[in-house]
């Protein structure tokens, strides 16, 4: 589905971004795969999946709050003169507290990784896609970011903050052949589950119609489709994958 296209991920370590980083190299795309720092493990798994796919894996490394480091790469990019065809903001952190319990710091974090960087960085590669006329940009909102779940406000907050972005940048941009949309996970079998509490995600899953939680490649399915031409009429969306979440 993506043979010959170029993709950046962020954050391909773990969870989601992981199943992403698998996903879209089985589907023939090169990727630059964004890590916050590198690691012997990240470089041998890059080389490993790169070798197994017959496609080009770029391990690339800067914190998505460092905009000096951001803006390297994006330095990089350019003089690679690779078209970019998609982009997946991944890259994100949780947090869980009551909303009374919510420290202004916790806030802060929140919106920083989870929505200013992603602008940022957003803006950027708009830019370099302006260039081209051609690109899709997806950012993993979640299912949260819509349905207002007790111990989410500020995780909730920023991750709705995306979706409407999406929205907006979706308008903004299609008439120059960009497309945006956001894909919203429910309960997703990663080690973020392990931030809470158990009861909770039991509940979390009883309320699917799936009855069970996602798995990351699900998740990576989703974000493979809206990069592919199989999407080429889909943009500013809000797609659930989340098992029938009620």
């Amino acid at each position: 589905m993506l043979k010959g296209k170029n993709v950046i991920i962020t954050g391909t370590t773990r969870g989601i971004g992981r199943a992403m980083l698998d996903a879209f190299a089985q589907s023939g795309a090169n990727i630059y795969a964004h890590a916050r720092h590198e690691t012997p493990e990240f470089v041998a798994y890059n080389r490993a999946l790169s070798e197994k796919h017959g496609v080009e894996i770029w391990p690339v490394y800067f914190d998505m709050t460092d905009y000096a480091e951001m803006k390297a790469f994006v330095k990089r990019l350019m003089s690679d003169k690779r078209a970019i065809d998609a982009v997946v903001n991944n890259a994100g952190i949780t947090h869980n507290a009551l909303f009374q319990m919510t420290s202004p710091e916790a806030l802060r974090t929140q919106f920083e990784v989870n929505f200013f960087s992603v602008f940022i960085f957003t803006q950027y590669m708009a830019k370099f896609m302006s260039r081209q006329k051609r690109g899709s940009i997806i950012n993993i909102a979640s299912t949260a970011g819509e349905d207002g779940n007790p111990g989410k406000s500020a995780y909730g907050a920023s991750k709705a903050a995306i979706i409407a972005m999406t929205k907006s940048i979706a308008s903004e941009l299609g008439e120059i052949g960009i497309r945006a949309n956001c894909i919203a996970p429910g309960i997703t079998e990663t080690e973020m589950l392990a931030t809470m509490p158990p009861q909770i995600v039991e509940e979390s899953k009883r309320a699917a119609d799936l009855r069970r939680g996602g798995l990351p490649s699900e998740i990576a399915d989703a974000a493979v489709f809206l990069a592919s031409d199989l999407s080429s009429y889909v943009t500013g969306q809000t797609i659930r994958v989340d098992g029938g979440l009620r």
